[in-house]
């Protein structure tokens, strides 16, 4: 009976010990094997992707530039800072800059207009020399270029289609929408010509294919042939025309379906006002500015009418000019010094005008119903702007009254978010020919985000595309949202 009590104290401890080795055993095996099991089990079907992934592959687009002569893109630049000038502006403000170039010989890398009627376009410019950047001074682009075609998760199209538009209207205006004797429609020509010839084009119908077409007028001739292609706009505004003329008997068949923002990228026009940082503002005297010209055509006969509604209203300023060299700094003393920035429709829905607001602190007040912007839903444009419909602006007293509405407090709130976005607004790199890093934070890399998130759909699209059998058409159906 000793024998029992002296033996009870030690052996409950030793039970519950075996007891908890036998329960972490089996837990222990188990994870051991679900683990090595996840290691050894990579993905070898036939229903994966041939695409190297990359370590990341959300912090990157892997981007192949298409093989175009230099004649399309900096040779362009060559051929326009060896013209005399731009008639369409009483004052070049390229001629001191072009006499600086020719004494320095042909650059391999030339810098693009200040002109204003082009630089407001120059987003294919700064997206090509990101690309074009060498691999050692890369910094922080979402863009990551590759070399082999089937690597790539798009393939960006090198044609500054901008320059070439604009230099065409330079030089013979009249000539524009023919094509005979249209330098522009022959380089379109030749652009469409070699990428169709492509593999990568006819493996994907151009559906990956990305193209810059910031200037309303780019590519005029060629839209319907490159229309599957990701393109990058300012806004749908210069493709409403083309639209309504195109006509179709067929009920499965819904026009405009060029542009969408399902399978499109709105980009920023180019700002030409420099940037006012916060700490900078000062005093605001006027309540609302406005610097364009008056007569507009189409959606911008708004214009006219808020002109003459606001004209003559105390603390409205509204002038009529471009921001060329000599109405440049009107235009930022007058957006520096004003409380709200007037932003209507005008040929197209939207201008240079809002994104030279944001950088001069400026509050933009929206009147243009179907304007499109860009980065939404990375950028809240409602923490900084104030957005009226047409209807009620053109209300006789209304709009001075509802922008006397905002308090202080609102309108201080607006400028520190609007401060807070104007680097995303900003394409230019600092470096001599845009070849160098990029702004994390920059319009660059928000376009590149942007075509990222198109990327499943694209995918989805070509391969819908692939199992039609020989022969068999789907109908065509709006793409538009």
């Amino acid at each position: 009976m000793a024998q029992k009590c002296n033996t009870l104290p030690c052996t409950i401890p030793s039970l519950l010990l075996s007891f908890s080795i036998l329960c972490v055993l089996p837990l222990s095996l188990f994870f051991l094997f679900y683990t090595t099991h996840q290691q050894s089990s990579t993905p070898t079907s036939s229903f994966v992707s041939s695409h190297k992934i990359s370590e990341d592959p959300n912090q990157s687009i892997r981007v192949y530039v298409a093989d175009l002569p230099r004649t399309l893109n900096y040779g362009l630049l060559d051929k326009y800072w060896s013209l005399k000038g731009d008639s369409r502006l009483g004052s070049d403000v390229d001629n001191e800059l072009r006499s600086e170039l020719s004494s320095k010989g042909k650059l391999e890398f030339p810098p693009y207009p200040e002109n204003p009627l082009i630089k407001q376009y120059s987003a294919e410019y700064w997206i090509l020399g990101d690309l074009m950047t060498p691999g050692e001074l890369i910094g922080g682009s979402f863009a990551r270029r590759v070399f082999h075609v089937e690597e790539a998760d798009v393939i960006f199209v090198p044609f500054f289609a901008t320059l070439s538009a604009e230099m065409q209207l330079g030089m013979e205006k009249g000539a524009f929408r023919k094509k005979v004797g249209n330098e522009d429609y022959e380089r379109q020509r030749l652009v469409v010509d070699l990428v169709h010839g492509t593999d990568a084009w006819k493996r994907s119908g151009g559906r990956d294919h990305v193209f810059v077409l910031t200037d309303p007028v780019a590519m005029w001739h060629i839209r319907a042939e490159i229309a599957p292609a990701v393109l990058l706009v300012v806004d749908f505004g210069g493709w409403y025309r083309l639209d309504s003329k195109a006509s179709s008997n067929s009920s499965d068949m819904i026009q405009h379906t060029q542009v969408s923002l399902l399978k499109d990228v709105i980009v920023p026009y180019t700002h030409l006002l420099p940037r006012l940082h916060l700490s900078e503002n000062q005093d605001r005297q006027s309540l609302l500015y406005f610097k364009g010209a008056k007569h507009r055509h189409r959606g911008g006969l708004v214009r006219e009418k808020l002109w003459d509604l606001l004209a003559n209203e105390p603390g409205v300023v509204m002038e009529e000019g471009f921001p060329n060299a000599t109405g440049k700094e009107q235009s930022i003393k007058g957006m520096r010094t004003s409380e709200f920035c007037l932003h209507p429709a005008g040929d197209t829905p939207t201008s240079c005008r809002l994104f030279d607001a944001i950088q001069s602190l400026c509050i933009p007040v929206v009147v243009s119903d179907n304007i499109e912007l860009p980065f939404e839903g990375m950028v809240d444009y409602m923490d900084f702007s104030v957005f009226v419909s047409v209807n009620d602006a053109l209300q006789p007293n209304w709009l001075v009254r509802h922008l006397k509405s905002f308090s202080k407090e609102q309108r201080d709130a607006f400028r520190q978010n609007m401060a807070r976005v104007q680097p995303i607004f900003e394409y230019d790199n600092g470096h001599s020919g845009g070849i160098g890093p990029v702004s994390p934070d920059g319009a660059v890399n928000h376009i590149w985000k942007k075509v990222h998130e198109k990327l499943p759909m694209i995918k989805e699209a070509i391969i819908r595309e692939k199992r039609k059998p020989k022969g068999v058409s789907v109908p065509l159906r709006c793409h538009c949202t």
